[in-house]
């Protein structure tokens, strides 16, 4: 009760302190818009910060997000009243729909599909048959991180198709719904960052590029991989998480709940249905086969594979490395899902386990489903906006640049964590590694072997920040795939990647020093599973059994 007054009273008090804050300028003289005077200061980075607070404290994220929006918008426009609500609609709501209109027209695709798939009975099929074939939790996990690990074209894709197929899995043996969109999460991303032939690797790539190194940008990004430790001690600690059947923070309770009391944590409106009585495990596994193939075959298409790219150049033809990291997934996406969808939509009613119209049914069935996360990704990208419009990348780089006169062999440990910090704030990768890599390049010579640690760090930071953040387009697209409660996804996951960034501090921090790939990895393996053998023998506990 107690509780639930405190978050009461804070929302209140945020409330009423931002109609203060425009009421105190209500006859203020808009004028010309003037640069702000919190622009490039750490009030730039409030806005998201406020957001997020808010959003762990209430557990509400719709009203957590507007607020931040707010508060960036009155410090972008010197708390203006008109201007502010002009910065809002304008600068932030319709900017973020018209930006990320592809990316809404994949999810809406993807959701069509999935619900195609769950009405001809194709889920229910698959989950029947993992039920007799995956054996114990330990196992449905696990297949969940290979089948996460295999889809490494893009994270958005990544997230809801493993969604999609492995919630029927994870349920039949009493997952958690968050443990799911722990896993969907931790491997998207990271999986992307480590992938050459990814939308990521592109554009790192893109970033990396012409910056005086005497390299291309995509050999700058396959020789970061081996130094991403974020990316992939993850995937030893979910290895080691799963054998060791145990879990600690909040996901420990709702994986309690679901082994002893069957509570999964699925959102309320999220119930799976049956389907069609006709459906075979083959009704899932064709569907997202055609939706893989498509989804690369769009990606490459629109980079130039085929001929000319979506920007008329020619110079890709036939190349599909140079076609893949010339794309732009928000169009070579929806490309590849809406072909995909016709033909999902014609295989299933030519199998007769839908009727035409059972099908064209599912259309707003998939539409309001996805609804949700358009939501919040769309407050979270005005979010973004408001933050960058108040110079938030000028102040790293100052803050960046000041580091550079520390501990040269430190300064890799330093990058990680100034992009933990600013993927966390910001709640984008991208933007991220867009940011700091045009800064961390000049700090090193073209020649030292510091200037690929350094740019490792600036991408697994940016995995790493992005995977805590509760305003991350990734975060939001896993709780999507897996249907759980996006603020319980993130304050379950939470934990788990800061365990995670521990390890990977440390790593950076002996790269700087040794500039050895194996060593530096071997030591962050055995200090990840060491942590979690302590943290199992703290918490005094049996471990989870099997099923």
């Amino acid at each position: 009760m107690s509780n639930a007054r405190t978050r009461r009273a804070l929302t209140a008090v945020l409330s009423a302190g931002s109609c203060m804050a425009l009421a105190a300028t209500a006859f203020a003289s808009d004028g010309e818009a003037a640069v702000s005077s919190m622009y490039a200061t750490f009030w730039a980075l409030v806005p998201p910060i406020a957001a997020i607070v808010l959003a762990l404290i209430t557990k509400e994220a719709y009203s957590s997000l507007f607020i931040g929006i707010l508060v960036g918008a009155l410090f972008q426009c010197n708390f203006a009243p008109v201007a502010t609500l002009d910065a809002i609609v304008n600068d932030g709501l319709i900017s973020a729909i018209a930006g990320n209109a592809g990316i809404f027209l994949f999810l809406v695709l993807l959701g069509i599909i999935v619900a195609l798939v769950n009405a001809s009975g194709g889920s229910a099929a698959f989950g029947r048959w993992a039920e007799k074939n995956i054996k114990g939790r330990v196992g449905a996990m696990l297949s969940t991180f290979v089948l996460g690990l295999l889809i490494f074209i893009d994270d958005y894709f990544n997230c809801l198709t493993v969604g999609s197929v492995m919630r029927p899995v994870t349920d039949g043996h009493r997952i958690s719904r968050p443990k799911l969109a722990y896993l969907i999460d931790a491997t998207a991303a990271p999986v992307c960052m480590i992938a050459p032939v990814s939308s990521w690797a592109a554009a790192v790539s893109g970033v990396a590029a012409d910056l005086g190194t005497g390299v291309s940008g995509i050999e700058l990004f396959i020789r970061a991989i081996p130094y991403n430790f974020y990316s992939l001690l993850t995937f030893v600690f979910i290895i080691a998480l799963s054998v060791m059947k145990f879990d600690y923070g909040p996901m420990k309770l709702h994986e309690l709940n679901a082994l002893q009391k069957g509570k999964l944590g699925a959102l309320e409106n999220a119930a799976e249905e049956e389907g069609s009585p006709k459906g075979t495990v083959a009704d899932l596994i064709i569907p997202v086969i055609i939706l893989f193939v498509l989804c690369t075959v769009g990606m490459i298409y629109v980079g130039g594979f085929f001929g000319v790219d979506a920007w008329g150049d020619t110079a890709y033809a036939g190349d599909f490395i140079g076609a893949f990291g010339n794309t732009d997934a928000f169009i070579g996406l929806p490309w590849g899902g809406l072909l995909a969808l016709i033909l999902i939509v014609i295989y299933l009613v030519a199998r007769r386990v839908l009727g035409f119209k059972e099908a064209m049914a599912c259309v707003p069935k998939g539409f309001i489903a996805m609804v949700p996360p358009i939501t919040i990704l769309t407050l979270a990208v005005s979010l973004k906006s408001m933050t960058s419009a108040l110079g938030a990348d000028v102040f790293v780089g100052n803050v960046m640049e000041g580091a550079s006169s520390f501990l040269y062999a430190m300064l890799p440990a330093v990058i990680f964590l100034v992009a933990c910090a600013l993927a966390f704030a910001s709640g984008t990768s991208w933007g991220t590694f867009a940011i700091l890599i045009p800064i961390v390049v000049p700090v090193f010579d073209a020649s030292s072997p510091l200037l690929t640690v350094g740019i490792s760090a600036c991408l697994a930071g940016a995995v790493c920040g992005d995977h805590c953040s509760p305003i991350s387009d990734t975060t939001i697209m896993a709780s999507a795939g897996a249907q759980c409660d996006h603020l319980t996804h993130v304050s379950t996951q939470l934990p788990y990647a800061i365990t995670v960034a521990g390890s990977s501090f440390v790593c950076f921090i002996a790269a700087g020093f040794i500039q050895n790939a194996a060593i530096c990895l071997v030591l962050g393996a055995v200090l990840t599973v060491g942590v979690l053998a302590v943290l199992r023998s703290i918490s005094g506990k049996k471990p989870l059994q099997h099923s």
